[in-house]
C-alpha cells in the first residue's frame, strides 16, 4: 500500500483502484492526492473527478501514521556500478537490519528523469525515510514533487540545485571534498609535479565542483597556472575515463599528473595510460578518491583519499534512524573525515 490512504464506508480501497477507474497509475494517483506539480491539470482533473464519483475521501492522519510504522527505508543511489556506492549500500542495509528496518535499492545511472522515476516508485511502498546521493543536476524541487515535504531525507555526498524552504529539515552526510583533493593535489606538487590536471566528473555534480575548488585552491596557493585542457570532464567511470584519456595529451603543455575526481576515474585512466605505451606511476602520476578495495591492489596501487565507505553507510542509516526517533530536532549537517593513502601511483618527477 503507498504512504496515502483512501477510505468509504463500504470498504477499504487501494490506490490501484482509483488508477483502474480513471485508466491512469497508481503513482499518478499518489501524486496527485500528494498535490505534486507533476501531474498535468487534464490527468488532475480526471482523477479527482473519479475520486469525487466514487465518493472516496483521503484519510491524511492514516497515511501518516502507516509512514511512522514502516519497516523500511528507500536507498537512491546515483551510481550502483561504483563498487564505492556498492560498499556504501552494504554498510547501509547492515546498520538498517540491527535496527530491524528493510532496505529498498533504487538506482538513478545519473539520470534525473530516472531519479523521479525511482523516487515515486519507491514512496509507493511507504518507507520510513530515504537516503538519497542525487544524480548529476539533481533539483530539489522535483525532489520534494516526487517525495513530499513530510517524508525524512537524508542527502548524501551531493547537494540538489534550487532553493526550497521544505527542505531545510532535511539532513545532511558529505565528504570532505574539497579538503581531499587539496591534499592530493598538494602532495603532487610535493613531488615535484607543476603541470596538474584534474580529471573526471561533471560540473552539474556538486562533489565534483568541491573536489575540482580544493584542487584549484593547491595550485594557486603553490602559484601554479592551470591552463584550460588541464580539466577534463568525463562520466565517473572507467570507461569513459579510458575514452577521454587522449584529451589530456592533446595540447600543450601536456600534464604530468592528475588528481582524478574517484578511483573509478583513476583506474579507468590508467588503462588509458597503458594504451599509449605510459606506465602509470612512473611515466605519469596520478591520484584517485574513495579508496575502493580495488585501489590498493592495482597495478600500481592507487595513491588516493580514503572515505571508509561502508562505514559512511552505516553512518547515514544511523542519521535516518536518529531522525526517526527525533523528528523535530535541528537538521544535521556532517561532513565526513578523509585521509590521504599514498601508493606508488603518485612518484617523485625527476629533475632536468
Amino acid at each position: 500500500m503507498a504512504t496515502e490512504s483512501i477510505s468509504s464506508v463500504h470498504r477499504k480501497t487501494t490506490l490501484s483502484d482509483i488508477a483502474t477507474g480513471c485508466g491512469v497509475s497508481r503513482a499518478t494517483v499518489s501524486l496527485v492526492l500528494r498535490g505534486s506539480p507533476l501531474v498535468n491539470k487534464l490527468t488532475r482533473a480526471k482523477v479527482e473527478k473519479e475520486l469525487r464519483r466514487q465518493n472516496y475521501v483521503y484519510n491524511r492522519a492514516a497515511a501518516n501514521l502507516r509512514r511512522r510504522s514502516s519497516s523500511s527505508i528507500a536507498l537512491i543511489l546515483n551510481d550502483l556500478a561504483n563498487p564505492f556506492f556498492a560498499e556504501f549500500a552494504s554498510g547501509v542495509d547492515e546498520r538498517l537490519g540491527e535496527a530491524g528496518y528493510v532496505t529498498l535499492l533504487g538506482s538513478t545511472g545519473e539520470s534525473i528523469e530516472r531519479e523521479q522515476a525511482v523516487l515515486r516508485s519507491l514512496i509507493e511502498h511507504g518507507p520510513a525515510g530515504i537516503i538519497l546521493s542525487p544524480a548529476e543536476g539533481s533539483d530539489v524541487s522535483h525532489v520534494l514533487a516526487a517525495v513530499g515535504g513530510q517524508t525524512p531525507l537524508l542527502l548524501f555526498n551531493r547537494e540538489v540545485g534550487g532553493n526550497a524552504p521544505k527542505a531545510a529539515h532535511w539532513d545532511r552526510l558529505m565528504l570532505d571534498n574539497q579538503r581531499g583533493a587539496r591534499l592530493a593535489t598538494e602532495h603532487l606538487i610535493a613531488l615535484g609535479h607543476r603541470h596538474i590536471a584534474f580529471f573526471g566528473g561533471h560540473r552539474d555534480s556538486s562533489s565534483c565542483r568541491e573536489r575540482f575548488a580544493g584542487y584549484t585552491e593547491a595550485m594557486r596557493a603553490a602559484g601554479l597556472l592551470i591552463k584550460p585542457h588541464w580539466r577534463v570532464e568525463c562520466a565517473p567511470n572507467r570507461v569513459d575515463a579510458v575514452v577521454q584519456c587522449p584529451a589530456l595529451f592533446a595540447r600543450s603543455p601536456a600534464p604530468t599528473a592528475a588528481v582524478c575526481y574517484n578511483d573509478a576515474v583513476a583506474l579507468g585512466l590508467m588503462l588509458g595510460l597503458c594504451q599509449r605505451g605510459m606506465q602509470p606511476g612512473h611515466d605519469f602520476a596520478l591520484t584517485g578518491f574513495d579508496n575502493i578495495a580495488e585501489a590498493a591492489l592495482g597495478v600500481p596501487p592507487l595513491t588516493t583519499l580514503a572515505v571508509a565507505p561502508r562505514e559512511r553507510g552505516r553512518q547515514a542509516a544511523e542519521l535516518i534512524l536518529q531522525r526517526l526517533h527525533e523528528p523535530l530536532s535541528a537538521p544535521r549537517y556532517i561532513i565526513a573525515p578523509v585521509q590521504l593513502m599514498v601508493r606508488a601511483s603518485s612518484y617523485t618527477l625527476p629533475t632536468t
